[in-house]
């Protein structure tokens, strides 16, 4: 199982925020591509990036961070969320060096770009399911709509999609643990693979989701790893075990 190390970026720095709010969030690093080199020397496969502020606008806004942590750390791959909303953007961000762009709002409005992309970028294309309750969220998790997750996880089956990353919003930053069972059963429900988010906070956590009974493809962790909760050497080793 893959653990990836997430760095979330608001107003170009490394931020976490406190289950999705955008006037709750705590400044980790004010040089994203320094953090980013260090997870790298960490030891880490991949990088988790997020433009929060891009997620809102519906348009990438800290691309000039996201650009700095690519150049950083050219041999890792990365794969970015947030306001990718078109075809131009997606392939611009590919030619730019990210291995896997995240489709999340657009997989409600636009189902349609999600499979056109994944058609014409197969393996570089994931989709994002961030919920409350079990319904999906959008537009930076602002807006809840009446959308099952599995009823969307299952609608991009045939579509050749690389992931599907799943994010628990009230347990996201709160440092309580992820949603095992939820994760779990979207995990068996479909056979795109899944990535866990929110909530993951201890070596404890990685393991439980590890043995939760479903082939997770792996796991997401942010503020832990930058309050030491989790020593992200010690967690790729007993990942990868």
């Amino acid at each position: 199982m893959i653990l990836y190390p997430a760095i979330d970026l608001k107003d170009g720095q490394a931020v976490r925020l406190l289950r999705g709010d955008m006037d709750k969030s705590t400044v980790f690093n004010d040089d994203p591509a320094a953090q980013a080199a260090d997870f790298v020397a960490a030891g880490c496969d991949w990088l988790h990036l997020v433009d929060l502020n891009g997620a809102f606008a519906g348009e990438p806004v800290n691309a000039a961070a996201v650009e700095a942590i690519l150049a950083a750390c050219p041999g890792t791959p990365a794969q970015l969320g947030g306001g990718i909303r078109d075809m131009a953007t997606i392939e611009t961000w590919l030619d730019k060096g990210l291995a896997r762009v995240i489709l999340g709002t657009v997989a409600v409005e636009n189902p349609a770009l999600v499979r056109e992309a994944a058609r014409t970028f197969p393996g570089h294309v994931a989709v994002g399911i961030d919920a409350r309750n079990g319904r999906v969220a959008t537009k930076g998790w602002a807006e809840e709509t009446d959308v099952q997750v599995t009823e969307l996880a299952k609608s991009f089956e045939d579509a050749g999609v690389a992931a599907i990353i799943y994010t628990d919003i009230d347990r996201d930053g709160a440092m309580q643990g992820p949603n095992i069972p939820a994760t779990a059963a979207l995990a068996n429900a479909v056979s795109i693979p899944v990535i866990a988010s929110g909530g993951v906070s201890s070596l404890d956590d990685l393991i439980a989701l590890r043995d939760c009974g479903a082939a997770l493809n792996g796991a997401i962790s942010g503020r832990a790893l930058y309050d030491g909760a989790i020593d992200l050497k010690q967690a790729l080793a007993a990942l990868r075990t």
